[in-house]
């Protein structure tokens, strides 16, 4: 199973930072930190990420298999 990545995971959602922002109830940067690494996502939040996005949390957060 490949890793997928959160703004990968949001846009197959067919949402945007700021759609996916308010159905999570944070800020846009906070989503933005998330994509870009420079915040990690607390598991409550990933909960809730899955649940609006269709992916499971190990799809979102599993190292990616080495070939």
């Amino acid at each position: 199973m490949a890793r997928i990545p959160f703004k990968a995971a949001r846009v197959a959602a067919n949402m945007t930072q700021e759609d996916l922002a308010n159905a999570m109830s944070v800020s846009r940067q906070t989503v933005n930190d998330w994509e870009t690494g420079k915040r990690d996502i607390r598991p409550a939040y990933l909960v809730m990420f899955c649940q609006l996005t269709g992916f499971t949390v190990d799809e979102i957060i599993l190292p990616e298999k080495s070939t």
